[in-house]
């Protein structure tokens, strides 16, 4: 089967040069123009997603070859792209840049070429003239299996600048498909782990988004980029679908969301419902109790440490937390879930689920883990193999409860996590897609619990 969705890639030489301006603003851009807009991240992000899904209306969703494996890449995209008129996705780092040691894995060039997609390289011309030519001509020919189908030159001081530019570039036979000026930052703040996400800033996000959009319409040539894209021909394959499960009655499984709770992969929501759950979202910032019923809890990454005096003066919802865990429910655990499942957070009491406290860090954590579970668990058997990400500035001591939940190999092997009872709470970051009877068996044990 085979579908033709059209497609670019947004590339840049290096992170900073303005690639999320550009594929936000494109979406945005598309999307304005009346035409269905799939957008897509390559990488773990889960905040860039958060704005494109404001610039198109539909969700955000990532494309990792590592988290998921190189041939669930296509998969995914068309079941994100499914129904749409162009899928726009954003590259991670540089264009050629992957995971550590691994080769070209996980770069924004293999997800290009596993995608059959033309690519879009937004170069940071504030300081070249002529160079410009030398680094396109370097980025076009290193692979010849990625295409580069045209250069947007971002922040452009002058006319003459861009007059310059585009004579450099004339004989690279890589077409100028669009420059943007040197203008004032869109006000997208940034904090320890990146972008602010749109949930804590609503209102000014839409108005960023609006602003990348009018950078776009002012500075490229829309038409040039749609035929760019019409022209990435058929993607060979079937689109990704979560394995349903009958059901002769519904979980409920309560998940978390919010501003202190927004990272989340879409296709975990899909695959617990596939599997025979009613997903219900709560917001622990507000809500004082779990959903009616909730038969499991969920609770992903985010940013619990900005907001540890709110969720710790929500006494009442972490009392109903530590009841469930206490009765046995399944309760699956990333990140800021670990956190906010601890005694304490920078001396502000949590759930108390797990005999571990957590405070902020100067320390980055960041990186993809291969993980192995240590022992059985509600979300996978012992001996399990699954692909994790870390990305975290907080410390949790102790690292590991009696029965871990992972073992990990890189930077160091190590154990950790926590799984006692019915909780797994770790640092980890999983994609579910790659591993679907964990959500599957996650919802089978909320049955039976």
């Amino acid at each position: 089967m085979t579908r033709p969705v059209p497609r670019l890639v947004v590339a840049a030489p290096s992170s900073g040069s303005g690639k999320t301006t550009v594929a936000t603003g494109l979406m945005a851009a598309f999307a304005a123009r009346g035409l269905a807009v799939s957008p897509h991240k390559v990488g773990p992000d889960y905040i860039d997603p958060g704005y494109h899904a404001l610039a198109t209306g539909r969700v955000g969703r990532n494309l990792d070859a590592y988290l998921c494996g190189p041939e669930l890449v296509a998969p995914l995209f068309l079941h994100g792209a499914r129904g749409c008129d162009i899928a726009v996705v954003e590259g991670v780092m540089g264009l050629y840049d992957g995971a550590a040691g691994e080769g070209e894995l996980a770069s924004t060039a293999q997800v290009a070429k596993l995608l059959r997609a033309p690519v879009v390289l937004v170069v940071d011309a504030s300081s070249q003239s002529r160079s410009v030519a030398a680094l396109v001509h370097g980025f076009a020919s290193w692979d010849p299996q990625v295409r580069i189908g045209g250069v947007i030159l971002n922040k452009v001081a002058s006319d003459r600048h861009e007059e310059l530019l585009r004579e450099a570039l004339d004989s690279s036979g890589v077409p100028v498909l669009g420059a943007l000026r040197r203008v004032a930052q869109v006000d997208t703040p940034s904090r320890h782990l990146g972008l602010v996400p749109v949930a804590e800033r609503q209102a000014a996000a839409v108005g960023a988004v609006a602003e990348m959009a009018a950078q776009v319409e002012r500075g490229c040539d829309l038409e040039a980029l749609l035929g760019l894209a019409r022209g990435a021909g058929t993607l060979p394959g079937a689109a990704w679908e979560p394995p349903v499960t009958a059901a002769t009655r519904r979980e409920v499984v309560a998940v978390a969301g919010g501003s202190a709770f927004t990272f989340s992969y879409a296709e975990h929501t899909e695959l617990l419902t596939a599997a025979g759950a009613e997903v219900v979202t709560f917001d622990p910032l507000r809500d004082e109790r779990l959903p009616e019923g909730t038969a499991g809890l969920v609770v992903g990454g985010g940013f619990p440490e900005v907001y540890a005096q709110e969720l710790s003066a929500n006494e009442p919802l972490r009392r109903a937390v530590a009841e469930l865990a206490r009765s046995g429910a399944p309760v699956a655990a990333e990140c800021a879930g670990l956190l906010y499942l601890c005694r304490e957070l920078d001396g502000q009491p949590m759930c108390g689920v797990l005999d571990a406290t957590a405070r902020m860090s100067d320390r980055l954590t960041l990186g993809y883990r291969d993980a192995v579970a240590v022992g059985d668990s509600v979300l996978a058997q012992a001996g399990t193999r699954m692909r994790g990400h870390e990305f975290h500035r907080t410390v949790v001591e102790p690292g590991a409860g009696a029965a871990p939940a992972w073992g990990v190999r890189a930077p160091v092997r190590r154990v950790e996590g926590f799984v006692q009872r019915g909780v797994h709470a770790s640092y980890l970051h999983t994609h579910w897609a790659s591993r679907p009877g964990v959500a599957r068996r996650f919802v089978e044990r909320c049955r039976t619990s």
